[in-house]
């Protein structure tokens, strides 16, 4: 992927997309392209981090309205649509109604030492939300070794939703659910 921003550092990270409906597969890679688009309106410094990442079923854009004007109401957010996915020739069309629903977006909080980030999960994803699936600890380590580390111990005896590998936009990444049913992301930027 070319860095259009190549003075920004970014750290772009993967929401929980796990698509069981066919023909929806291609929203796996646009959901995780938009993080690139999402980071390059933060200047993050290379450092571990944790984010909290929220879903939804259809009321992201509310909520995360409302968290800016108690965390940070000079941030401007922005918004990746469905319908901003682009076409990938396969002839499948989103639903109407989805289009205008947030993939994903993000609001620094806490003097930008946390993030808050979401996403409106529409039933078509085979994903239903449900208290317990619908936040996730984003976890940002520095290298892949500790990525490595954290995935293996703490999915140990849960269920691996992406192992973790190189993806497309440029990062290392993988997610799954604990022993406890805690949801977990696991991302190293690319560098």
């Amino acid at each position: 992927m070319e860095n259009r921003h190549a003075k920004v550092q970014k750290k772009s990270i993967g929401g929980r997309c796990t698509f069981t409906n066919p023909g929806y597969g291609r929203l796996n890679k646009y959901l995780l392209t938009l993080l690139d688009y999402c980071f390059t309106f933060l200047k993050i410094h290379t450092m571990s981090q944790v984010a909290s990442y929220l879903n939804f079923t259809s009321s992201t854009e509310e909520a995360f309205q409302f968290y800016k004007t108690v965390f940070n109401p000079a941030y401007e957010l922005q918004i990746m649509r469905y319908g901003d996915v682009p076409d990938d020739g396969s002839g499948q069309q989103l639903p109407e109604e989805v289009k205008n629903l947030v993939m994903h977006t993000m609001l620094p909080i806490l003097d930008n030492s946390h993030i808050l980030m979401g996403s409106d999960v529409p039933a078509f994803t085979g994903t239903k939300v449900v208290e317990g699936n619908n936040v996730n600890i984003m976890l940002m380590p520095d290298t892949r070794e500790e990525a490595d580390r954290l995935f293996e111990a703490l999915s140990a005896g849960g269920e691996v939703e992406q192992a973790m590998q190189d993806m497309f936009w440029g990062d290392y990444y993988g997610a799954f659910a604990d022993k406890f049913g805690i949801h977990w992301m696991i991302n190293v930027a690319g560098h």
